[in-house]
């Protein structure tokens, strides 16, 4: 089987389902896209770690590289190996004690657990085929959304601080102070505001 590496090129809300999301996969060395429906569960998982953010609890993809790290088991690479009836079907190939083991897992997860063990992610040339839309990357395109989540321990104050508007008159070092604070309380959703703002600023200061 001929393997074609993908890589995560972002999240967006689905424009076909409520409350879902978009993950999108590139095909290296071509302009090829794969969107893939996914559950806001699994899309946070995914972004969390895009985001490099610090949940202060592990997460359940945290808890199975832990356990995997403890265990000596090492994921060497996700296979999307089919695409039936709309869903895309993949496998974590696991290495341990000098053996390869093959587990199907769904592919939101397994692309959560690539991120988080920094091994490759493959696939067919039969499902880009199927599945890819080809992107003319010359065209202006909105940049993905952040999945988002809504949490009880989020209070009014961190969601009014951290809304568009005044993150832009906060300092650095009070950017700072709110990411921690919304890390702290799991509010992923107003981290990951925050955390653009903390960026984009940077980015603007190495200009």
């Amino acid at each position: 089987m001929d393997k074609i590496r993908l890589k995560v090129l972002g999240l967006s809300y689905s424009q076909t389902q409520t409350g879902a999301y978009a993950l999108v996969l590139e095909a290296e060395g071509s302009d090829h896209r794969i969107p893939i429906i996914i559950g806001s569960f699994e899309a946070q998982a995914i972004a969390i770690q895009l985001e490099n953010l610090k949940p202060p609890r592990p997460l359940t993809h945290d808890l199975f590289v832990s356990m995997a790290e403890k265990l000596n088991v090492h994921l060497n690479e996700v296979t999307i190996y089919k695409l039936e009836e709309g869903v895309f079907y993949s496998q974590l190939v696991l290495a341990t004690q000098g053996q390869s083991i093959k587990i199907d897992a769904r592919t939101s997860d397994a692309v959560a657990l690539a991120l988080r063990f920094d091994c490759p992610i493959y696939t067919t040339q039969e499902i880009i085929e199927k599945a890819g839309l080809i992107i003319n990357i010359e065209d202006d395109e909105p940049e993905p959304e952040k999945p988002q989540k809504s949490t009880r321990d989020t209070s009014e104050k961190t969601t009014s601080e951290s809304s568009g508007s005044s993150l832009k008159e906060k300092s650095l070092d009070e950017l700072n102070k709110l990411l921690k604070n919304a890390i702290e309380k799991e509010a992923y959703e107003e981290a990951s505001r925050i955390s653009d703002e903390i960026k984009r600023r940077k980015s603007n200061q190495n200009e």
